[in-house]
């Protein structure tokens, strides 16, 4: 079996299962020369078909220039991805900032690969003709947001809104960004929280009917992170593999989809620093 062709057939696995959760580590090799296949897990932010065409190619790319193959692992809400990743379920993961923060101090978990191009900052969104134009006019509505611990789109904009800007509302977690946005175009929420990469991957049906009326503060973005039982050497050969790829136009292309414009090598202080917001508080077990 090719490294393209495990990919795909994983991908298409994923797709129609809408993102099974299996048992993870590293599988043994069947023989001797077979390579070693690697989980990665990814924050289910757009639907599963989604996240399979944008992360398989980027797999298939990986598996050629590192000789190991990699089996994505899709979760079906983002607290399922939570729980998977807390319970150490990924060799390598793509997650939030904040989920970073508490992979590294639930399993020890490192950043590889950020996108250097962007700071991450949530956005809250109403409808066009809504009659909501300051955010304080909110008080009391209804407010979608992906899931509690989704880092800007819900946990850092909850946390400011409340302590803030100071206003009470009513909570409806929609399990991803997309549907989160949609809430709001229906009209069954006054407004939804999100991030600005993927505000602007909606299609212009959604986008346009929908206006930011606040943004949070900026952190680093998502990175790619790698759990300690990943042997220090092959985590060296993905990252290196990831920055190669960002320097060829087909490899940026790949990897642009994510979002990560500019990859850049991620460094632990970055997320380590996110203690200083005081979040815990509003992160949801």
């Amino acid at each position: 079996m090719s490294p393209i062709s495990h990919v795909s057939r994983t991908g298409i696995a994923i797709g129609l299962a809408l993102a099974v959760c299996l048992a993870s580590g590293p599988a043994s090799p069947a023989r001797a020369q077979d390579p070693p296949v690697y989980s990665l897990g990814v924050v289910p932010q757009f639907e599963a078909r989604a996240l399979a065409d944008i992360w398989l190619p980027i797999l298939a790319e990986l598996e050629r220039r590192t000789g190991y193959r990699f089996d994505m692992r899709g979760s079906a809400t983002i607290p399922v991805f939570e729980a998977s990743f807390e319970a150490g379920e990924f060799d390598f993961a793509y997650m939030n900032p904040y989920h970073c923060l508490v992979a590294m101090e639930t399993q020890g978990y490192a950043p590889l690969v950020r996108d250097g191009s962007r700071m991450l900052f949530g956005v809250l969104v109403v409808r066009k003709d809504s009659p909501y134009h300051a955010v304080t006019d909110l008080e009391g509505q209804a407010i979608s947001f992906p899931a509690p611990n989704a880092l800007g789109a819900s946990l850092l904009m909850r946390a400011e809104l409340t302590r803030k800007v100071g206003i009470t509302f009513a909570a409806v977690y929609a399990q991803t960004h997309s549907s989160a946005y949609l809430n709001t175009v229906l009209g069954e929420t006054a407004a939804a929280g999100g991030v600005m990469s993927t505000f602007d991957q909606q299609p212009p049906e959604i986008r346009d009917q929908l206006r930011i009326i606040y943004e949070t503060q900026r952190t680093p973005p998502h990175p790619v992170v790698a759990h300690p039982r990943v042997p220090a050497v092959v985590r060296d050969e993905v990252t290196q593999a990831l920055l190669d790829m960002a320097a060829t136009p087909e490899g940026q292309a790949m990897l642009a989809k994510i979002p990560m414009v500019q990859a850049v090598p991620a460094d632990a202080s970055e997320y380590a620093a996110l203690r200083e917001l005081g979040l815990r508080d509003f992160y949801v077990k």
